[in-house]
């Protein structure tokens, strides 16, 4: 299952809470994010795991925070691979495929 992101507070509670979380940020005005965002609803549900996304029209403070926390460039669409609240992977755009998610865990 796929849980929207609401918050700072709320982001850095799931990290607390679980070992490892995948985070999507998601715009709602690129094609390409829709493409990329039904792949990683498709790689969560084949795996029966939960996951995470954000809209970054709607959490831009979130995606502004994920950037500056974690060294990460913001891209939109991005999937993120959070391990024991360090960033261990992430893709943007097309390079976000089945395959690589699945590698992530690796």
């Amino acid at each position: 299952m796929v849980s929207k992101l609401t918050s700072i507070d709320h982001f850095n509670k799931m990290l607390e809470d679980n070992e490892s979380i995948f985070v999507f940020k998601h715009s709602e005005t690129c094609p390409i994010s829709a493409s990329a965002f039904d792949i990683y609803n498709n790689f969560l549900y084949e795996r029966d795991m939960d996951g995470y996304y954000l809209i970054v029209q709607e959490e831009r403070d979130l995606s502004n925070y994920i950037e500056s926390e974690f060294g990460i460039k913001h891209e939109s669409p991005q999937a993120l691979y959070f391990q024991n609240g360090e960033i261990k992977w992430s893709k943007s755009h097309q390079d976000i495929t089945l395959l690589s998610l699945a590698d992530a865990e690796e």
